[in-house]
C-alpha cells in the first residue's frame, strides 16, 4: 500500500529580470548611467607674447588656462599651422628652425583630457633678424643680478645691461640649469611666476644674441618663496658653499654650509652631484650646532663642472627641501 504522494517544489526557471534583481541590479531604469562626456574647452590662454631669441627661433610664453576637469596640455600655431605642443605645467616654449629676417603671428590654445581645445588665444608678431654667420663672439656677462620673492610663487628680478659687438637680442633666465624664461635684449627686469610655495630658487641670467651666442652666467642669487597654506618654514640648508681643492693629486670639493631648524636632531643629508644622487652624508652622532663640512673626493679632470646641492633628513623620517645650488670648476693642473 503506497502512502499519500509528497508534494514536491516546483521550480521555475529564473528570468534575466530576476537574475539582476538577485544581484541588486534592477532592471529598466535603475542602472547607473555613464558619467557625462566632457564637452567644456578649457579657457582661452592669455597674456600671450612672443620675442625673437636668434635669427631663427622665437620665444613664445602665456599665462595658464583654466578647465572644469583640468588642463593636460598647451598647442602653439604659427598662421593656423600647430609648430608645438608641451605639457599642462608649461607657459612658455622655443619655436625653433625658423628663417632669418621673416615676419611671424603666434597664438596658443589649451587642450583637455577629453581632447577638447580652447578658442586660439589672440595672435602675437614676433621678426626674426637677419643672420650673422660670421658672429661668433658672445655678449658679455650680465652683471648685478638681484630680485626678490613676491609672494609664494612668483619673485622679480633685474640686472645691469650685457653689451655686444652685434647686439643683445635677448635675455635668458636660469633656474639652476634650465632655462625657464626670455625677455627681449631691451629690457633688464622681469617677473617669473609659475614657482612652487616654500621653495628655494636659485637664479642666474644669461645674455644671447642674434647668432645663438650665450654669454657666461651672470652672479646667481637665490631666493625662497613664501610659505603656502599649511606649510611651515622651509627646511632647506643654508648658506652652502663649495671650494675647488687639489692636494697631493687629490681633488676634492669642500662643502660648508648651516643646518636647517628641523625642530629635532639631522644626523643625514642627500647630496646631489650634477643634479643626480651623489652620496649620502651621515654622522653616529648629531654634529654641533652652527655650519658644518664635509669634503667630497672626485675623479673627473681638472677643470670640470659640478654643481652642488644637499638635502636633510628631517626627525619624522622625510626628506627636507633642497639646498641653493651651488656650481664650482674643479682645481688642478
Amino acid at each position: 500500500m503506497r502512502g499519500p504522494a509528497v508534494q514536491r517544489p516546483t521550480v521555475r526557471a529564473l528570468t534575466a529580470c530576476s537574475l539582476l534583481l538577485l544581484t541588486a541590479t534592477a532592471c529598466g531604469g535603475g542602472s547607473h548611467a555613464a558619467p557625462p562626456a566632457d564637452r567644456t574647452k578649457p579657457s582661452t590662454p592669455a597674456g600671450v607674447s612672443a620675442q625673437a631669441g636668434s635669427a631663427t627661433s622665437v620665444h613664445v610664453m602665456w599665462s595658464p588656462s583654466t578647465d572644469d576637469r583640468g588642463v593636460t596640455g598647451y598647442e602653439i600655431y604659427e598662421k593656423g599651422k600647430k609648430v608645438k605642443a608641451v605639457a599642462a605645467e608649461t607657459t612658455m616654449a622655443d619655436v625653433d628652425r625658423l628663417a632669418p629676417s621673416q615676419a611671424y603671428a603666434f597664438t596658443v590654445r589649451a587642450r583637455d583630457g577629453a581632447g577638447n581645445l580652447s578658442a586660439p588665444s589672440a595672435a602675437v608678431a614676433a621678426k626674426t633678424p637677419a643672420p650673422t654667420p660670421d658672429d661668433r663672439k658672445p655678449p658679455t656677462r650680465p652683471t648685478l643680478l638681484r630680485g626678490t620673492a613676491d609672494g609664494a610663487r612668483s619673485v622679480t628680478l633685474s640686472w645691469q645691461r650685457a653689451t655686444d659687438t652685434v647686439g643683445v637680442t635677448s635675455y635668458d633666465i636660469y633656474q639652476e640649469d634650465s632655462r625657464i624664461h626670455s625677455v627681449p635684449g631691451t629690457e633688464t627686469r622681469t617677473r617669473v611666476e609659475g614657482l612652487r610655495p616654500g621653495t628655494v630658487y636659485t637664479f642666474t641670467v644669461r645674455a644671447r644674441d642674434a647668432a645663438e651666442n650665450s654669454s657666461q652666467d651672470s652672479n646667481s642669487l637665490d631666493l625662497t618663496t613664501a610659505p603656502g597654506p599649511g606649510k611651515g618654514p622651509s627646511t632647506a640648508p643654508t648658506g652652502l658653499t663649495v671650494t675647488a681643492r687639489a692636494e697631493a693629486g687629490e681633488r676634492t670639493l669642500r662643502l660648508r654650509w648651516t643646518q636647517p631648524r628641523t625642530g629635532g636632531e639631522v644626523k643625514e643629508y642627500q647630496l646631489y652631484l650634477n643634479g643626480s644622487f651623489a652620496t649620502t652624508i651621515a654622522w653616529g652622532a648629531p654634529p654641533e650646532p652652527g655650519p658644518v663640512t664635509y669634503t667630497l673626493t672626485v675623479t673627473e679632470p681638472p677643470g670640470t663642472r659640478y654643481t652642488v646641492k644637499l638635502r636633510a633628513k628631517l626627525p619624522d623620517g622625510k626628506w627636507g627641501d633642497f639646498s641653493a645650488q651651488r656650481t664650482v670648476v674643479g682645481a688642478g693642473s
